[in-house]
């Protein structure tokens, strides 16, 4: 299998417009997850080197080089930025592809796209979002006003380093804010990339840093550290936990959480004629990335009428998918992201075999590339109380269950800690609506499994996270601050 980078690609920490090596030359070895070897080494940055970023990006917040210029400037290089990562979309496909294990065609024809729309919609949404005039009587006039947050820690997840990032950045930067980026270890390689580019449209040094390294301690330096106002953060519940405490313990920093999920995709009994498209779908929703996707289909409802037949569907397309090299634009399933992550998903697996489930596919595959890929699992006659049900697997693996009602069906549905997506494919508008409205979910989509556009905001209910939503211009709200300014009129 094919690992060779870009030459453009850098492994120092980019910290005030410039590449630089962590605090002691210190690395970390970064894989590749398609053969197990040593992609390179990265920066591997300190609490020092997290507060070196830190105040480059206070500097270039207070001088007002970028957050106190006219909307219109700051539309304009955005703009180019945009423009400059469309120029470059076959190395950063290839670089997210490579470092991410994720399918070379699914970075070129749909991350790095997205990547430029949402930089350009949240560019153009610079001066097309307003503050307010309160009704007062003649004596005074009152102005709502928002203003950019100051520097925020933009943290994110190895699964899609490139989407991910951009719907934090987009609005951060859209703002006037500046920008401390930490990307995830298992995936650092693309966000130095922007920063790189974010330089040559115009951005101001200190406005866009980035600094590898391990969570524990570059992550939990920024979570920390006094002089960052905001923290937005994709990844694990477990993690995002210890963003709240860091908070906590630090100056009680504003902080917007995205993380797991356990989306149920229900299929009523009017889907009988339709069921090939819909299993279709469902796979899609189940195996794209990998299954490595918090909004994953994981958990299939079916109306017991149709199950059986809709079981053998989706488990034959699973049978279907070629598992394989990321680069080889044929794959549709790369490998997961790291040894650990395979065990787990095959521990998933074997216990739910242990405990009586059928299952089709969930093997450990292609051994001799020295990655880490696993075969798509169909798991049926699961109970609902099962982990592999209940916990998030994040991984190619997909439970179904079935219902006889709709009450049912709601209540399985909601059965999870977990709050973040769902699906409902029904013909009944009435049905589809009353679902819709029950899921607890923060996206509940209907007839097709989406996460909505980027004019849609996204975020979730439950232990999938508050504080904030990616996209819409709902994401301005976690990089800005509302000010009242009320003048008394003599």
């Amino acid at each position: 299998m094919t690992t060779t980078l870009p030459a453009t690609v850098r492994t120092q920490a980019y910290i005030d417009g410039t590449f630089v090596d962590a605090e002691g030359g210190a690395t970390f070895d970064n894989l590749s997850p398609a053969t197990g070897q040593v992609l390179n080494k990265v920066a591997a940055a300190s609490e020092a080197d997290v507060d070196t970023a830190v105040a480059a990006a206070r500097r270039a917040f207070d001088g007002g080089a970028w957050s106190k210029i006219a909307p219109a400037e700051r539309k304009a290089v955005l703009l180019k930025f945009a423009d400059l990562i469309e120029q470059n979309t076959t190395e950063l496909a290839l670089i997210d592809s490579i470092d991410a294990g994720k399918p070379i065609t699914d970075c070129e024809q749909l991350d790095i796209p997205d990547v430029v729309l949402t930089i350009r919609w949240y560019a153009e949404a610079i001066d097309k979002v307003f503050g307010k005039v309160s009704p007062t009587g003649a004596d005074n006039l009152g102005f709502i006003v928002r203003e950019p947050a100051g520097v925020v820690g933009v943290v994110v997840p190895w699964n899609f380093p490139s989407n991910t990032l951009s719907w934090k950045i987009g609005p951060a930067l859209a703002a006037g804010n500046s920008i401390v980026v930490k990307p995830a270890e298992l995936s650092p390689l693309s966000a130095l990339r922007y920063a790189e580019l974010a330089t040559e449209a115009g951005i101001p040094d200190g406005v866009f840093n980035v600094v590898p390294g391990l969570g524990h301690i570059a992550g939990k330096a920024l979570g920390l550290h006094g002089d960052v106002d905001v923290v937005t953060f994709t990844g694990s519940t477990e993690v995002g936990r210890m963003f709240l405490k860091y908070a906590a313990d630090s100056n009680l920093k504003q902080v917007a959480l995205e993380m797991g999920g356990k989306s149920p995709q229900i299929v009523f009994a009017d889907m009988r004629d339709e069921l090939q498209s819909v299993a279709e779908d469902l796979a899609g929703a189940a195996f794209w990335n990998g299954g490595q996707n918090c909004s994953a289909g994981s958990r299939i409802l079916v109306h017991n009428s149709i199950k059986d037949d809709f079981v053998k569907l989706i488990a034959d397309l699973a049978a279907s998918r070629k598992v394989g090299d990321p680069l080889d634009r044929e794959t549709e399933i790369g490998p997961l992201i790291e040894a650990s992550a395979r065990e787990r998903v095959l521990r998933y697996v074997e216990d739910a075999k242990s405990a009586g489930a059928k299952v089709f596919g969930g093997e450990r595959i292609l051994d001799e590339t020295g990655g880490f890929f696993v075969s798509p699992a169909v798991i049926d006659e699961v109970e609902p109380s099962a982990a592999v049900v209940r916990e998030e697997v994040f991984g190619p693996v997909v439970a179904v269950l079935g219902f006889e009602s709709e009450d049912e069906a709601i209540a399985l549905a909601n059965d999870t800690v977990y709050g973040l997506a769902a699906n409902v494919w029904t013909r009944d508008i009435n049905v589809a609506l009353r679902v819709a409205r029950s899921v607890r979910a923060g996206t509940v989509a209907v007839n097709g499994f989406s996460e909505g556009d980027i004019s849609t905001p996204f975020g979730g209910f439950g232990l999938s996270g508050f504080g904030g939503h990616d996209k819409g211009v709902e994401a301005f709200d976690q990089y800005s601050e509302l000010k009242t300014i009320w003048v008394t009129l003599h």
